[in-house]
C-alpha cells in the first residue's frame, strides 16, 4: 500500500471547525511536505480550486501550479500529483509545465485530471464551462493532445476544441506522467478506462470498492493499455482508544458549533435524499472523507487498510486535521508498525 495526502490548499477540511490549527503559509506547507516524507508518505495531491469550497468562498485558497515547484525543491522523494481541469488549462502548455517541473523533480510529477464541476467558479474566473457529457468530451480530447505532446517529436492536431500545428515541446519528461482520474458516471468510467492511468475513488466500504475495481479492470481489459492502478480517498481519525476516536468524530461533525454551519447543514439535508447521519458526516468533512471508515485505534485502522488492499487498492489519499500533527501520529502508529516501507538497496 502506498500512502499519500491531500495538501491543505484551503486551510483545512472541516466545515464545522473554524480553526483547525493549519495554515496555507509557505513555512507550514514546507514543514508539512518534509515531515510527510519522514513519516512514510510517498505522494501529495495538490488540488485545484480558485474558490474555497470548504471554509467559504471568501477564504484563501492556494494555486497548485504555483506551489508545486516550491514543494518539489524542498523534498527528495515525494510524488506531486497536480490537479488540472481541462477547461482552465491548455493541454500543450500543461505539457510544457510538466516537462519543466520534471527538471526539478525527475520522475516525481503526475496529474489528477478533473472534469470541472463548478459553474459559478468558471463564471467568476472567465473559464468555459461544459455540461456533463461535453465536459468529458473536452477531457478526452485534452488527454489525447497532452499525451501526444509529451511523447511525440512534433504534433499536429485539429479537433473539436484544440488546434495545434507542428508543435514541438522539449525537453520531454524523464518518465511517463501517470494520470489519476475519478468519476462515477458511465461516460467518466469510459474515459478513465481508455485514457487514464489510475482510478481514485471516494472511500466507500471495501466491498463497494472491490466491485468498482472489478468493473474498471474489466473495462480496461478491452483496451491495449497497461493495467489501471486504484486509489481511495479518506479522512483519518486515529486515537489510542476507540472512545477517544469516537469523541473526536463527534466534535468534528457537530454542526451546532457554528450557526452558519448549522444553517448550511439544514439546507444540505433538505436537498438530500441521504439518511441523516450519513448526510451529517458527508457535510462535515470535505470530499466525503468519512466514508472510508478510517476512524479508530491504529490496529482498527490498519485492519481497514488491509481490507482495502484485499479489494485491489494500492494507494490511500488521506486527509487529517490538524494535518502535520496527525500525519506524524499516523506515520508513527500505523505506517511504521503495520506497513513498513521496503529498505532501498544499491
Amino acid at each position: 500500500m502506498r500512502f499519500g495526502f491531500w495538501m491543505p490548499m484551503f486551510g483545512g477540511w472541516l466545515r464545522n471547525v473554524a480553526d483547525e490549527g493549519m495554515s496555507i503559509e509557505w513555512p507550514y506547507v514546507r514543514a508539512l511536505s518534509q515531515t510527510a516524507e519522514r513519516s512514510g508518505f510517498e505522494l501529495s495531491l495538490l488540488a485545484e480550486l480558485n474558490l474555497n469550497d470548504i471554509k467559504g468562498h471568501a477564504a484563501p485558497s492556494l494555486d497548485a501550479w504555483t506551489l508545486a515547484p516550491a514543494v518539489a525543491a524542498v523534498t527528495e522523494h515525494l510524488e506531486l500529483m497536480l490537479a488540472v481541469r481541462p477547461n482552465y488549462h491548455s493541454p500543450a502548455l500543461t505539457a510544457k509545465a510538466l516537462s519543466t517541473l520534471d527538471t526539478i523533480a525527475p520522475g516525481r510529477v503526475s496529474l489528477n485530471v478533473v472534469s470541472s464541476w463548478w459553474a459559478d467558479e468558471a463564471r467568476q474566473y472567465g473559464a468555459p464551462f461544459d455540461v456533463h457529457d461535453a465536459r468529458y468530451a473536452r477531457t478526452s480530447e485534452w488527454l489525447e493532445v497532452l499525451e501526444r505532446v509529451l511523447t511525440e517529436p512534433t504534433v499536429t492536431h485539429h479537433g473539436d476544441l484544440y488546434d495545434l500545428e507542428g508543435t514541438v515541446m522539449e525537453p520531454k519528461p524523464s518518465a511517463p506522467v501517470l494520470v489519476y482520474m475519478g468519476g462515477e458516471s458511465p461516460r467518466a468510467k469510459e474515459v478513465i478506462a481508455t485514457q487514464g492511468g489510475a482510478y481514485v475513488m471516494h472511500g466507500d466500504p471495501p466491498d463497494v470498492i472491490a466491485a468498482k475495481v472489478a468493473d474498471l479492470r474489466a473495462r480496461r481489459e478491452q483496451t491495449d493499455r497497461p493495467p489501471l492502478r486504484f486509489g481511495v480517498s479518506g479522512f483519518v481519525v486515529c486515537r489510542d482508544t476507540e472512545a477517544d476516536a469516537r469523541a473526536e468524530l463527534e466534535r468534528i461533525t457537530d454542526v451546532h458549533a457554528s450557526p452558519e454551519a448549522y444553517a448550511s447543514y439544514r439546507d444540505f439535508v433538505a436537498g438530500s435524499q441521504l439518511e441523516s447521519r450519513v448526510s451529517l458526516e458527508e457535510y462535515s468533512v470535505s470530499n466525503r472523507g468519512l466514508r472510508a471508515g478510517l476512524v479508530g485505534t491504529p490496529q482498527q485502522i490498519a485492519e481497514r487498510i488491509g481490507a482495502y488492499a484485499d479489494a485491489g487498492v494500492d494507494l490511500l489519499l488521506l486527509q487529517f486535521s490538524p494535518q502535520l500533527e496527525e500525519m506524524e501520529r499516523f506515520g508513527r502508529d500505523v505506517i511504521t508498525p503495520y506497513f513498513p516501507q521496503p529498505v532501498a538497496t544499491a
